[in-house]
Formats: C-alpha cells, structure tokens, sequence
C-alpha cells in the first residue's frame, strides 16, 4: 500500500500494519469527536511516526498513486475533519 502524507511525500506500507495503524486512527478519531485539541494533535504525531517507522519512502522521482492520504504533521483540526471519512482516516 502507498500512503501520501500531505506535504512530505510517499511511504510503501504492508498492508499487515492496518490493524495498528487503526487504532491510532480510531483514537484520533475520538479525540476529533470530543474537541480535545492536545490528544489530537498527540495522536496524530503518534499515528505518522508509526507510518514512517514501518514503512519504506518511495523515491521522490517515483510517480505512485497513492492508496491512502493522510495529513501533514502541522494539520489543523479542522483540516483533519475536512479529510475523514465517517470511520476516521484509514479504512477498516
């Protein structure tokens, strides 16, 4: 899986890493819900650095479509509402 993160670029993800991106995503998702500012903003750092920790960059020149699309790490709530689907960022 390919995954865009706004303004950084692409990383390669096996798709075996889902479930624990999920729970990342499931809590921002919480948090977005509830208005709780610094746990989003935690958890969002949490759930790119996991992306960056499992995955592998793709090459800048490398022209990939990409399978999901997240937010940049400075995103604001209100950009991240904008993006979510009615179950958060990643798919189940």
């Amino acid at each position: 899986m390919i995954v865009r993160i706004m303004g950084e670029g692409q990383v390669r993800l096996a798709d075996g890493h889902l479930a624990e991106l999920n729970k990342l995503d499931d809590e921002l998702l919480a948090e977005m819900e509830n208005g709780d500012g610094p746990g989003f903003r935690r958890t969002l750092q949490a759930l790119l650095a996991r992306v960056h920790a499992l995955g592998e960059p793709v090459p800048d020149d490398s022209l990939q479509p990409s399978d999901l699309i997240l937010p940049s790490p400075d995103a604001t709530l209100a950009q991240v509402q904008d993006l979510l689907k009615s179950n958060g960022l990643i798919p189940d």
